[in-house]
């Protein structure tokens, strides 16, 4: 593959992000390779001679500058595009990045060596598609949320599987997760962690007022909707970005995405591993 365009893609608060992306910009232009960034970011971050319109799906590599949130905001840019994307970690958990900022000038010379010599494969994670009532609202690489629109109130969701009631959740919300959104917002509720490399989806129940309160692990192949039910409106976001609200009778449906998210991957990708360091577990 040969590396032509690089898009850029930063954290607008992270200090560090404004000179990374002075770096990469150098990089690029000793090997008369494009950079380019979307103008409000290149704004926000106070270089605008990188800034410009040109989508970043026509790139041939996307370097996230920032946290997960940041690599969130990069592939909801791409919108399904096939492009490869690189996480420089400038946040704290960094789930989703790659390499550390110290690292990013080798990370972009062993990519632009190429797959075979610079030893780098793509790690294709799932999405879901997000409908409301009939309608394509967009793609979540983590999760959709369903969750109540008043403060101090549960929200009454019908849950259907295979287009078959399961049951009535009276709760906070209901998450649909991926597996890479396992170490999201599903697991601050109580989710179980999945690895990765399984497909599948979860249903995870927030704060629900009722004896049942386990989440779902549920094969791709398993259509789930979730339905207001009762007067209280409810709200859906993707990836944490509000969508809208919703009333009675409304249905938000998911199912996995043809696309998926493609992540640049030096080395054995050791999921657990990741997890260990992130949550400070030793050996006993």
């Amino acid at each position: 593959m040969t590396l032509r365009g690089v898009a850029l893609v930063a954290h607008h608060e992270r200090e560090t992000a404004r000179t990374l992306a002075t770096e990469a910009s150098e990089w690029c232009s000793s090997r008369e390779i494009a950079v380019w960034m979307d103008p409000d970011d290149a704004a926000a971050i106070g270089v605008p001679e990188l800034a410009d319109d040109r989508p970043i799906a026509e790139a041939d590599l996307v370097l996230s500058l920032g946290g997960d949130g940041t690599m969130l905001r990069s592939v909801r840019l791409l919108d399904g595009a096939a492009v490869p994307l690189l996480g420089v970690n400038l946040g704290a958990l960094g789930y989703l990045t790659e390499v550390e900022s110290d690292q990013m000038g080798d990370a972009l010379d062993r990519f632009a060596a190429g797959a075979e010599v610079g030893r780098w494969e793509l790690d294709e994670r799932m999405m879901l598609d997000v409908m409301v009532n009939g309608e394509h609202i967009g793609r979540a690489l983590n999760e959709a949320v369903i969750e109540k629109g008043v403060t101090g109130h549960t929200v009454r969701l019908l849950a259907r599987i295979d287009g078959e009631p399961f049951t009535h959740y009276a709760a906070d919300g209901l998450i649909v997760a991926t597996p890479t959104g396992s170490t999201a917002y599903s697991l601050s509720a109580r989710g179980p962690i999945v690895s990765p490399r399984h497909r599948a989806v979860l249903l995870t129940p927030v704060s629900p007022h009722m004896l049942f309160d386990r989440s779902l692990v549920l094969d791709p192949s398993e259509v789930i909707e979730i339905e207001v039910s009762g007067h209280r409106s409810a709200q859906v976001s993707l990836d944490g970005q509000p969508f809208g609200t919703l009333d009675d009778g409304d249905v938000v449906k998911c199912v996995p995405a043809v696309e998926t998210a493609n992540f640049v991957r030096f080395g054995t990708y050791k999921y657990h591993q990741i997890l260990k360091a992130k949550f400070g577990l030793t050996d006993r």
